[in-house]
């Protein structure tokens, strides 16, 4: 009989919960919220999944479209999607847990647990890693760089040998934030090293079970069966192609999840049950430059301001997968956005969800002015008819990749062969200045040396850099 009526008294408190929980808002929220997704909510297209979370509580989650379109199956709040960079926040939290064991420092250089790592000179912190400060070049620019063709299939062991070979950072240490997947890679392998066993374990064992995140794993195998997970889509000529995941990367991603579960992590930033209020604020922090100026980077995630609220979020953009977690502390009010479909832009989603949910607690943020340009600007036109492309010519070798590449002229363009790309055409901006159209050989800056020959380039994509040398002057 006690027990029985422990039970009811349980049952009435949490109706109570949820019942003041939705007289905070207005029912027709939840038909607003559907509306977004209205265009991807049918048998024929793939869609997303959504949560939104107020005090600990879900107040709404929905599937929308598919989460496989060849046997027509539905996303549902329990479908399991690959968050890509929202693993971020794992990674970081799982080195704070390690050092609250008192087993390493935020502030340790990396080579002590990876020796591996090239010595630059100037000492990289796990802190750097965590915070996007490193100064590593960008892994997903080098793997590019060495060959990589979409659907190829990526090895942690493949990254760590291209991050051995490197020569230099692209800037010193802790004096500029430039996003980069390279130091999470690094983070999950030390966790593995120091804790004794793999990442996907650690997490498992020590963030996962004790929040009761029964659907959630990182999948460092990319041949496991993962039951009832979202293929991932892009859209094409005839309406949808699959966009295949082939890795099995982790620590800058590999986690796989669901609206529910993330339900269940945003709820241990407001009430701890893993870690605690210390660990949680350091994960908060934001980061500080070495010349003392704050950027709006943390550990796993960016910090900001949105219609006068603080906000903390992260994105995820990988194969077709779109992912938005965007949390209010303040209000401890979240928002969950989990698609696979390219189209479909995870963070303006969230953000105009939680217009709808918020819409009393928001401040409209006035257009900033745009002063009037005092001067006309002057376009330079730089004459493409005047550059002698055969100065170009020949072949050229990266040492830290061990890649070569072939620069041609055709037909009155720079073309750029390798044997595992499709030609990149090159086009001049400036003296001994071209710009690609891929993102990786974004912007190529040739050399020259004695009698005006040209003898290396350097190509740079998203804030890395490699030097390549001509091998036939």
């Amino acid at each position: 009989m006690k027990q029985l009526f422990i039970a009811i008294i349980c049952f009435v408190s949490l109706t109570a919960c949820k019942t003041t929980i939705d007289s905070q808002f207005d029912l027709s929220s939840n038909e607003q919220v559907d509306k977004l997704f209205a265009e991807w909510d049918n048998s024929n297209s793939p869609g997303a999944s959504v949560a939104i979370v107020k005090d600990g509580v879900i107040i709404y989650k929905k599937g929308y479209g598919m989460t496989n379109l060849e046997y027509e199956i539905p996303n549902t709040p329990s479908t399991f999607f690959g968050i890509a960079s929202l693993s971020k926040q794992f990674t970081a939290f799982s080195i704070l847990l390690l050092e609250k064991q008192g087993k390493l420092s935020m502030d340790d250089d990396i080579r002590k647990y990876i020796p591996e790592v090239p010595d630059f000179g100037k000492t990289i912190t796990l802190r750097h890693l965590a915070t996007h400060t490193s100064g590593l070049k960008e892994q997903n620019f080098l793997l590019h760089m060495s060959g990589l063709r979409d659907g190829d299939a990526i090895t942690r062991k493949r990254v760590l040998n291209l991050i051995t070979r490197q020569k230099e950072l692209n800037f010193e240490s802790g004096d500029g934030l430039t996003y980069c997947n390279t130091g999470f890679g690094l983070l999950a392998e030390v966790v593995a090293r120091v804790s004794g066993v793999s990442f996907a374990e650690f997490a498992r064992t020590n963030i996962f079970e004790p929040l009761k995140m029964t659907n959630t794993l990182v999948n460092d195998n990319r041949e496991e069966i993962i039951k009832n997970r979202a293929d991932s889509y892009e859209a094409n000529a005839e309406g949808f192609e699959k966009s295949i995941l082939n890795m099995d990367i982790i620590g800058s991603t590999g986690v796989f999840t669901t609206v529910e579960d993330l339900a269940l992590w945003t709820q241990n930033f407001a009430n701890p049950q893993v870690g605690d209020a210390k660990l949680i604020n350091k994960m908060n922090t934001p980061t500080i430059l070495n010349n003392g100026e704050f950027t709006n980077g943390a550990l796993g995630q960016f910090l900001g301001t949105y219609k006068g609220l603080d906000e903390i979020s992260h994105s995820g953009k990988e194969a077709g997968f779109r992912t938005y977690l965007l949390r209010f502390p303040d209000l401890d009010f979240s928002v969950i956005v989990l698609a696979n479909f390219g189209e479909v832009f995870a963070p303006g989603l969230a953000y105009e969800i939680a217009d709808i949910y918020l819409k009393n607690q928001l401040v409209d943020e006035p257009e900033k002015e745009i002063a009037e340009e005092k001067e006309s600007s002057t376009t330079i036109i730089f004459d493409e008819s005047s550059v002698d492309l055969s100065d170009f010519e020949g072949d050229y070798f990266s040492e830290e990749l061990l890649t070569y590449y072939t620069l041609k002229a055709v037909d009155k363009r720079l073309s750029v062969q390798n044997i595992r790309m499709d030609d990149i055409l090159l086009k001049p901006i400036e003296e001994n200045h071209f710009s690609g159209d891929v993102w990786f050989f974004n912007s190529v800056k040739f050399i020259r040396g004695q009698n005006n020959r040209v003898t290396s380039c350097k190509v740079s994509g998203e804030g890395s850099s490699i030097n390549l040398k001509k091998v036939n002057q």
